[in-house]
């Protein structure tokens, strides 16, 4: 049926056929052009995280660190000199003109509780700021240097360094469309008829989600114009959680437009470099050009965004056409030199007869591989999984459409083979594997081991500040913040204590004179309630990856160097809640307690730089370590923030992709048994390609390469990739040792000098192409350029060196 699909149509009608083909390319790529790229960091959450549902509950209670952006300034003058405090004033009045700031706060802000009177009812009815006409400014120094309050917070240790907090409107709209979607969300999975209603609510909060995000790149852009026009004042830095997702979508939108002009330029050499004609070099490149554009198209047209996850979605397709229509090329070569004579016509369709099947089984477990990703939780996972499945069925559509209409319609030409001659490295593999099998197999036993021991280094990690070079601004940003003010990525706890825990608890005769009223602050803050306060924020504060720590402890820290060493009692921690102005209590305590819903909240900073940091270890001894101080008597506790949801997300990938390997690996080996027709050979196979690509993850383990979000999709793609040259490689074997009557070793030879070619050349081409992926400023793009190669220069040895020896040992075939 396929031969006569290509005689009667395509070879018969080749323009008909190719401007139909165009036609379309052309529809598809008018929906390319609604390819979105979505950083935000619901992207990169398990969407039934009750973490999540957790975090957005708590975020109705208290501000949110979503919606704050740090600035931090070091100023060439002293701190408190009148210059730096004129500053501080003029950059936050222009600050506050941004459209979406809600409030900004410095130093000239903040109270200074230990600057003017001791009395705790005096000094919430008179509180001093640097402000102030009267402040005095060598008190306001020691004060902000060692209070627990602002040391470490809103200035460094050493007083260089200050923080100036912009805090963001909270769009009630975004909020009330997101839960509107998730509702509609949770009953489509029961209701078919809510289906409809999902649809909608998605489109709605998706239309408001994308002009909101418009509105966040213009009010960073507008932050940053601020600036960058006081640079001369000293060096200012910004940071925070909406900036890094902003930051993202730009490097995600700069590498696919700049490195894949730069890709499809370094291909385009490459194959000149090898082919040296020019017909071999437009060819492939308009393939993978209109692959990539009809699957864009595809994506466009489903509303699938382009996410941090599966930004190199155009850079693996492109090494998987590229694969395809090489293979395609290098057989038509071989054909060509072998029968001069025959017709341009009949020679391409028997190229394309002749690589269908491998092409097929090569491109359909590559499918597998990547649909594998399905397993994950995660819904950009889960669209790349699709993107890339669609991506490759698409590519092998085209390729096998495209390639011999457009060769057809073009006359024979005298090949130039001088570079398979001068440079015949796949004939080098093959006296390698005649030669030299002990070698061969002590390599690979070391590898294995290699890859084993290396392996168990591997550290689950997702550190925002090692996603951007040292180099870049973004990076010193963060790490100033991190070093210097308190720590970057924010993680919570959230204390509810049991009705009877933190009310008539010790009450003395003063307290029982009022109404018993758990709301009420005077009953609230019971020696229960501070001592649980303390003794938690302590146990924060004494671990050295944690950064700044802000709770009621604080507070309760501080009220005891006002009161002469004595902790504050229930009645002035109620004066302090009653009284003192709303500005500043919303500073330093509405953000860490909940009368109303009986609750502590403790916020924190990671280290995010610090290279020993194990955030899942760390988030694991936590939830342990707090029972003992948050017993069941007292309360119940759960730890929150963004921290913990990234955690998650890294945790249950690694998880899932742990079984997805071993499930992939089973159903390649069904594939493989009536494609090769051996057992032996299948497993042979999966061995060939198993072993390099461990060996990879082992290179990761030995020099600190962590599993993110990014890196631990290489699983799944390495494995995609590795198992084409596999495939490529039996079937020609099989073909050769027929042709040979059985002789292994002129069936390996014989093979290396064909379809050898082939793999050598997608190797050259995609390793050259992605090494250029080094030169980005976004390191997940840097880490899938190396590991790629790699995975790529790996899997091509296992394929022309370690599987042809396995198949010399073992004879898996009878004839």
């Amino acid at each position: 049926m396929l031969k006569k699909l290509y005689e009667r149509l395509i070879l018969r009608f080749p323009i008909a056929v190719l401007a139909v083909l165009f036609v379309i390319v052309g529809i598809l790529s008018v929906q390319a052009l609604k390819l979105e790229v979505d950083a935000s960091s619901e992207t990169l959450l398990l969407e039934d995280d009750t973490d999540l549902l957790f975090m957005r509950e708590v975020s109705t209670r208290y501000p949110s660190s979503l919606d704050m952006l740090i600035i931090s300034f070091a100023p060439k003058n002293d701190l408190f000199a009148p210059e730096t405090l004129r500053f501080l004033d003029e950059i936050s009045q222009e600050l506050k003109k941004v459209e979406r700031v809600d409030s900004v706060t410095n130093i000239l802000d903040v109270p200074l509780l230990e600057n003017g009177s001791s009395a705790i009812k005096e000094l919430v009815n008179d509180v001093t700021t640097l402000r102030s006409p009267y402040v005095n400014l060598q008190k306001a120094r020691e004060e902000l240097l060692t209070s627990p309050i602002y040391s470490e917070n809103i200035v460094s240790k050493d007083l260089k360094t200050t923080a100036i907090i912009v805090m963001l409107k909270a769009d009630e709209t975004y909020a009330r469309l997101l839960d509107k979607r998730n509702s509609a969300r949770e009953k489509a999975v029961t209701d078919t008829a809510a289906k409809q209603e999902f649809r909608l609510a998605s489109e709605e909060f998706k239309n408001y989600r994308d002009e909101l995000r418009i509105k966040e790149r213009q009010t960073i852009d507008d932050i940053r114009t601020i600036l960058k026009s006081y640079e001369n004042e000293g060096a200012l830095f910004l940071g925070g959680v909406n900036m890094i997702a902003v930051d993202m979508i730009t490097f995600v939108k700069s590498d696919l437009v700049y490195f894949g002009a730069i890709l499809f330029v370094l291909l385009a050499l490459t194959l000149w470099v090898i082919f040296r004609q020019i017909r071999y070099v437009i060819l492939p490149l308009l393939i993978c050009t209109i692959s990539i554009i009809s699957t864009a198209g595809i994506l466009g047209f489903f509303g699938w965004e382009v996410t941090v996850i599966s930004s190199n979605f155009v850079a693996l397709q492109l090494i998987l056409t590229i694969s395809i229509v090489l293979h395609l090329i290098v057989r038509y070569r071989e054909l060509a030199s072998k029968y001069p004579k025959v017709a341009q016509k009949e020679l391409v369709l028997l190229v394309m007869l002749s690589k269908i099947n491998p092409s097929f089984f090569a491109v359909f477990t590559t499918i597998i591989g990547f649909l594998s990703l399905m397993l994950a939780n995660i819904k950009p996972i889960i669209n790349l999984g699709w993107m890339m499945a669609s991506g490759i069925t698409m590519s092998l559509v085209i390729a096998f459409t495209a390639f011999p209409a457009i060769l057809v319609i073009l006359p024979k030409k005298k090949l130039y083979v001088k570079f398979e001659k001068e440079f015949a490295f796949s004939s080098y593999c093959a006296k390698i594997v005649d030669k030299h099998g002990f070698f061969i197999i002590f390599a690979a036993i070391c590898m294995v081991i290699f890859a084993i021991v290396g392996i168990q280094k591997l550290r689950v990690e997702n550190s925002f500040i090692n996603y951007f070079k040292s180099s870049t601004q973004i990076y010193q940003g963060m790490k100033n913040i991190d070093q210097n003010l308190g720590g970057t990525t924010p993680m919570d706890l959230v204390v509810e204590f049991k009705t009877d825990a933190s009310v008539n608890e010790e009450e003395d005769d003063f307290e029982k004179e009022f109404t018993e009223d758990k709301n009420d602050p005077k009953y609230w803050f019971t020696p229960k309630v501070t001592n649980t306060a303390l003794r938690v924020h302590d146990y924060f504060e004494n671990n050295e990856f944690i950064g700044k720590v802000q709770s009621l402890g604080t507070l309760l820290k501080v009220g005891e160097r006002l009161n002469n060493g004595k902790e504050l009692d229930s009645f002035e921690l109620a004066l302090i809640y009653t009284n003192l102005p709303e500005s500043y209590k919303n500073m330093i305590l509405s953000p860490y307690i909940n009368i109303e819903h009986n609750e502590l909240r403790f916020t924190m900073r990671l280290i995010d730089s610090d290279p020993n940091l194990n955030r899942n270890e760390l988030i694991q001894k936590a939830n342990e370590e707090l029972k003992d101080i948050i017993t069941p008597d007292i309360g119940t506790y759960r730890l929150s923030g963004a921290m913990v949801l990234y955690n998650n997300m890294l945790q249950s990938l690694f998880k899932s992709q742990i079984l997805t390997l071993g499930t992939v690996a089973v159903l390649f080996l069904v594939i493989f048994i009536p494609l090769f027709g051996s057992l032996k050979a299948s497993l042979i196979a999966i061995a060939s390609n198993l072993i390099p690509m461990g060996a990879v993850f082992g290179f990761m383990g030995f020099v600190g390469i962590p599993l993110d979000m990014m890196t631990i999709t290489i699983a799944a793609i390495s494995i995609g990739i590795g198992v084409d040259d596999v495939i490529h490689y039996i079937h020609r074997f099989k073909e050769e040792l027929r042709l040979s009557g059985g002789d292994y070793t002129k069936a390996m030879y014989n093979s290396h000098n064909s379809i050898g070619y082939a793999m050598y050349y997608t190797t050259i081409a995609t390793a050259l192409g992605f090494g250029v992926l080094v030169f980005s400023n976004f390191m997940p793009t840097i880490y899938f350029g190396v590991l790629t190669v790699a995975v790529m220069i790996m899997v091509f040895f296992g394929a022309i060196i370690l599987l042809p020896k396995l198949l010399l040992i073992f004879k898996p075939f009878k004839y």
